[in-house]
């Protein structure tokens, strides 16, 4: 099958594709490169435009003839969400408009839909599950819930079959070490420690260590980036008929921030230095899947668990990244 892969030049858009083409699809990139990479897209062509290009995005349509779309085009910098919401709902939400409008026109009814677990902001209760209220806490949650919603209203409405992937903390990189996670700037706490480990940054700064967990770090459930390109390709077999669905893709286990680190000690043979910071607003405390739905209805099983296991792709990957 032909899918349009919109962000496939990104960390997770990226490693997607190489799955696709693995299960004999055939990813056709599309990315403004803004924070994508033209070294990411090894396994299809790349058709460089903003979603909210219309006229170059209809061009890719008619000249691909997708018959599914991967939608991962997104800001996703919770902070700059915060600073700078008009660019969010802009790029992630006029994008996905832009995008659903122009499947509509036509004709391709099939997405798959990169969301998070940010929508549910900060949850009463852990594990979370599918039926968790969704009540994000910044523009970068807010941005992807509206998209899930235009994505419900367009299945209603128009006829769309729709999965929305709802995923936890992706880590990790690229087991064969093709592709791995290139952010400029970096924020998540893996590559961030291990680039501290490298001496390639001065310190790495935590953010709390009085919350309400066993050692007072915040905890998060890290999924390898691999085994979320295989739920995305798991779930193009749930859009063959018309209607929404969604699940969370995670573990179903968190780590703290101290055990990633001690992890990321092992892994390197190296010590992590850190500083302490004051809390930052906003952040949960805990966040972990209840990954229930992904089993069942999915057929998902992650298949890297192990955080040591994890953290060692992530620094195959950082010493021999493009730089």
């Amino acid at each position: 099958m032909k899918i349009l892969v919109t962000g496939g030049a990104g960390y997770v858009g990226s490693h997607a594709c190489k799955a696709l083409a693995a299960a004999g699809h055939a990813p056709v990139v599309y990315d403004n490169l803004s924070t994508g990479h033209r070294w990411a897209v090894r396994w299809g062509p790349l058709v460089e435009g903003d979603l909210r290009d219309r006229e170059r995005l209809a061009r890719a349509f008619v000249e691909h003839r997708p018959e599914l779309v991967m939608h991962f085009a997104a800001k996703a910098y919770v902070g700059e969400s915060v600073a700078d919401p008009q660019l969010y709902y802009d790029n992630n939400v006029g994008g996905t408009l832009a995008l659903l409008s122009e499947m509509r026109r036509h004709e391709v009814r099939r997405i798959v839909f990169s969301s998070t677990c940010a929508t549910y902001g900060i949850p009463e209760f852990v594990p979370i599950g599918v039926d968790t209220p969704q009540q994000p806490v910044n523009p970068y949650g807010h941005s992807k819930l509206h998209c899930e919603r235009m994505l419900r209203d367009f299945c209603a409405a128009y006829g769309f079959a729709a999965v929305a992937l709802r995923y936890f903390n992706a880590a990790g990189a690229d087991p064969d070490g093709e592709i791995g996670e290139a952010h400029a700037p970096e924020t998540h706490l893996i590559p961030l420690a291990l680039a501290a480990a490298a001496a390639d940054i001065e310190v790495l700064e935590v953010y709390g260590d009085d919350w309400p967990t066993p050692d007072g770090t915040c905890v998060r459930d890290y999924v390898h980036v691999e085994d979320l390109a295989q739920a995305h390709v798991l779930a193009i077999a749930r859009t063959e008929a018309a209607g929404f669905q969604t699940c969370n893709l995670g573990v179903g286990r968190g780590f703290s921030i101290r055990e990633v680190l001690d992890a990321v000690a092992r892994v390197t043979g190296r010590p992590v230095p850190i500083r302490m910071a004051a809390r930052r607003a906003g952040d949960p405390p805990t966040l972990v899947a209840a990954p229930g739905a992904a089993t069942e209805w999915l057929g998902w099983q992650p298949r890297h668990i192990a955080l040591d296991s994890i953290i060692d792709t992530a620094w195959r990957w950082y010493r021999q990244m493009p730089r």
